[in-house]
């Protein structure tokens, strides 16, 4: 079974913020491309595993939520 890939749209969409925002994001959660496909403009569109992105979109704190903050 092939594993679906998103492109930059999808993840933004699944996320909630801009499409100039997903490689940052992408980046600060861990995740690499899987592969790269053609764009409409003829240049690379890197593709990004749906599964990897779920999981690590799970992983990510709430609105408000203190990071600088450790539980004890």
């Amino acid at each position: 079974m092939p594993q679906e890939l998103w492109s930059r749209d999808e993840i933004a969409e699944h996320l909630g913020i801009a499409p100039g925002s997903v490689r940052a994001a992408l980046r600060r959660m861990g995740l690499t491309p899987v592969d790269y496909t053609p764009g409409p403009s003829g240049r690379p569109m890197a593709r990004y595993a749906a599964a990897d992105v779920r999981a690590a979109a799970e992983q990510r704190p709430g609105q408000g939520a203190r990071t600088d903050r450790h539980q004890t």
